[in-house]
């Protein structure tokens, strides 16, 4: 997606803060910060990490520099197999404008090896929140996959296709862990913006606050219609 539209888009839902979390890359993430400058959006560098047993692992971080530092882990568990281009569909690296750099030439959809705990401790040590991804999908969900959710979690996301009700009664498993609800964003209409926090800045710090509750800071998902 081109960097302005993914801003505008989410400007148009009401939405202030978003992470972009491309599949075990990040290359694209300075230019959507940078299309954003000067608007009321907030935008937290990201990962959407498929570890060693096909389990997606959200990685949110508050800098570059960390999530940079987290791709060099990831460049360096990556199979170096290339991409087909006719099979699996290009994989661009675009600046500000949506203009064309270069190619991703390694292919991006494998899995890292890495295990699920191993990088949600190493996300949090470069001062990131590692978040188990649509918990609840048969493909690359935690739940599908593991059957079990590991300790040292601290959130867990739900897909658009389940409410946090139904998510409760289905996986009574999740009943300890703090839920967030994104719109898993491939396409410009896929926005959700359900998820809420009450929060004093757009920070690692605040998120983890307002997923615990503490200090006055609060998160919770609506999913009313707008009107």
């Amino acid at each position: 997606m081109i960097p302005p539209l993914i801003v505008s888009q989410a400007l148009e839902n009401g939405i202030q803060l978003i992470a972009i979390t491309d599949h075990n890359a990040s290359a694209n993430i300075a230019t959507v910060i940078e299309a954003a400058q000067g608007t009321e959006l907030t935008v937290l560098p990201g990962m959407e990490l498929q570890t060693r047993e096909e389990v997606h692992l959200l990685c949110l971080f508050d800098t570059l520099e960390q999530v940079f530092s987290w791709q060099a882990v990831v460049d360096s568990l990556l199979p170096d197999i290339p991409n087909n281009v006719e099979y699996f569909g290009e994989q661009f690296v675009v600046d500000s404008t949506g203009e064309f750099l270069r190619r991703e030439e390694r292919l991006l959809l494998n899995s890292v090896d890495i295990s699920l705990e191993q990088a949600a401790a190493q996300v949090t040590a470069l001062g990131g929140l590692a978040i188990p991804a649509h918990i609840d999908r048969s493909a690359n969900g935690l739940i599908a996959v593991l059957g079990l959710i590991p300790p040292g979690l601290e959130a867990l996301e739900l897909s658009r296709h389940i409410s946090p009700q139904e998510a409760r009664r289905k996986y009574p498993q999740t009943a300890a862990y703090p839920l967030i609800q994104s719109g898993d964003v491939h396409l410009l209409d896929g926005f959700l913006g359900t998820t809420h926090f009450q929060i004093a800045s757009p920070t690692i710090a605040e998120l983890r606050l307002a997923l615990t509750g503490h200090e006055g800071r609060a998160a919770w998902i609506d999913i009313s219609p707008k009107t």
